[in-house]
């Protein structure tokens, strides 16, 4: 097996640009998922599924403005910085919007680009019943579609609500972390195309040291919101190929807060199910015995 290699996404530095997104169909032939237009969001695709395998949600916030020395935002992050308003506004040097009376709230946009977790512990894996989905020489998880038959078990399975079903022939597709590109020694496409760095990819361990010296950077910073996610190896999935450093709550961004491998109680209802059968066995044999007497 080759080292474990994975993502690491910086949400502090994402700009919304969905270049990851576009890379990602382009390299993948990801099919047009309808890009439906929400008057509330300028988020076209909405979530994770078949279709889309990177997905940049734009969460829109009303917080204190900064030096009104308040709680901060919805988790208590704190003083706004300067750089974390809406796209298009323009702030004067001491951080505020021109005109804006001080200390009314103002907006910011917390985006961040989603993807399959690649999780340590793959519920996904556990359930299919025909081997489509597999786990890589990079440890990453795969689905082939020419093996998927449709069953959409790994559906419900997925502690994320990542994968998803495509309507034309019922088969089940997520990101591969362009499991392709990876064996011809490249990086995937998203992060190739991204930007700003928000988007890193290479050896797991290399990038979660990264990310707490991020994190602390950004303490120091005075943005004591900032939080890792998914790095945990003693979390419910045994940790996951692909975690973030958020800016808020993982509930804001549509992630949950305690995501559980949802097969962790199969070994024991299979035990439950063999003490059952044998214990049903025993009975029959116990009666057919006395019929024979």
């Amino acid at each position: 097996m080759a080292e474990r290699v994975g993502f690491f996404t910086d949400t502090s530095i994402c700009i919304g640009c969905k270049a990851c997104e576009v890379a990602c169909k382009e390299w993948n032939d990801v099919p047009d998922d309808g890009f439906v237009f929400r008057a509330t969001s300028y988020d076209n695709t909405g979530g994770l599924g078949a279709s889309t395998w990177r997905h940049v949600a734009f969460i829109e916030q009303r917080v204190p403005a900064p030096g009104n020395g308040g709680p901060g935002g919805p988790s208590g992050a704190g003083e706004l910085p300067a750089d974390s308003v809406g796209p298009g506004v323009e702030t004067g040097a001491d951080g505020e919007r021109p005109g804006a009376v001080v200390g009314e709230p103002v907006d910011r946009w917390l985006m961040a680009s989603d993807v399959c977790k690649h999780c340590t512990h793959a519920a996904c894996l556990d359930v299919c019943p025909t081997g489509a989905l597999f786990r890589t020489e990079f440890h990453t998880v795969v689905v082939q579609a020419d093996v998927c038959n449709g069953c959409g078990y790994c559906v419900p399975a997925c502690p994320y609500g990542v994968i998803g079903r495509r309507e034309d022939d019922g088969r089940a597709f997520k990101c591969t972390m362009c499991y392709d590109r990876l064996r011809g020694g490249l990086e995937p496409a998203c992060a190739k195309a991204c930007p700003t760095d928000s988007i890193q990819f290479g050896p797991l361990d290399e990038l979660l040291e990264r990310a707490e010296r991020r994190v602390t950077d950004l303490h120091g910073q005075g943005r004591t919101e900032a939080r890792l996610y998914g790095a945990d190896p003693n979390d419910g999935v045994g940790g996951d190929g692909a975690f973030f450093l958020l800016m808020d709550d993982p509930e804001v961004y549509g992630l949950p807060p305690d995501p559980v491998v949802t097969t962790r109680d199969l070994p024991a209802m299979w035990g439950w199910a063999a003490g059952a059968a044998l214990s049903m066995a025993g009975v029959m044999a116990a009666a057919f015995l006395r019929r024979r007497r």
